[in-house]
């Protein structure tokens, strides 16, 4: 069988050699991927391929063992961890600190993923891949989102419960995914860990204010698959091989139509 005949969708003489893009991604060299081809633990646009000589062009998605791996090699994803006091923007109209600070060193031109308010501080994907970028920032995809927020006075199991099982906010019912107590806090406050999907405008800050402690201070420490981590304040890194699989794994086109994520 030709190269041709294992080409995408038709034949198509285009396109690399999946063993080959696979060694570019820095999954294996070029004769253990095709191995790992011929053990049937490749898919390419969720097809399982078993023999080497398939061509695949930077559009297709391939999966080893389950786990996506970047096939264009122009595209990069980086992990800031924004100050308070930053605008979600890459050209802040009212002259506020904005992201162009932290992406100046990169030759790409680089965008956020989703926002996070300006006195929030945390994990903000920056990347140039357009297309995962909408996917990852669109709440009806589900990407949850974990932020450690230190509230206004001490925060009981009630309230916890209350979080966790919902309530009504002006703009509809919310509910945490998951949501517990740290521990308390200097100066009377407490310190509580929520987890929700949902995009909805400043939507921590509107719970916590709703059940009676308001946010003092708020970061994000995970963003689906990622962490935070020990990562200082205004310092950014490129996602190792292992976060880049687990965020493109997570990378199906929405569905539905609730607007997109604008912060916390």
């Amino acid at each position: 069988m030709s190269d041709a005949d294992f080409s995408t969708g038709s034949t198509n003489p285009e396109g690399e050699r999946l063993q080959k893009v696979m060694a570019a991604s820095g999954v294996a060299s070029r004769r253990v991927s095709e191995d790992l081809i011929a053990q049937g633990r490749v898919t390419v646009n969720g097809e399982v391929v078993d023999e080497p000589g398939r061509r695949v062009l930077p559009t297709d998605r391939i999966t080893v063992d389950g786990t996506a791996i970047q096939t264009d090699t122009t595209k990069r994803y980086v992990m800031l961890n924004k100050p308070v006091g930053v605008v979600s923007s890459m050209a802040d109209e009212s002259g506020r600190p904005d992201l162009r600070e932290f992406t100046r060193e990169y030759e790409e031109r680089l965008f956020n993923v989703g926002r996070l308010d300006a006195n929030t501080s945390g994990l903000l994907v920056l990347t140039n891949d357009g297309d995962l970028a909408h996917v990852l920032a669109h709440p009806s995809f589900g990407v949850s989102k974990t932020y450690i927020a230190k509230v206004s006075g001490t925060v009981s199991a009630q309230t916890i419960s209350k979080l966790t099982k919902g309530f009504d906010l002006d703009d509809g019912f919310i509910v945490a995914d998951k949501a517990r107590m740290l521990g308390p806090a200097s100066g009377g406050a407490s310190q509580v860990e929520i987890t929700l999907h949902s995009g909805r405008n400043r939507i921590v800050r509107r719970m916590l204010d709703a059940v009676g402690h308001p946010v003092l201070e708020l970061v994000r420490r995970q963003f689906g698959p990622l962490h935070l981590g020990s990562l200082k304040v205004g310092q950014t890194r490129d996602l190792t091989k292992v976060e880049l699989g687990e965020l493109l794994t997570l990378s199906r086109p929405p569905q539905g139509g609730e607007k997109e994520e604008t912060g916390a």
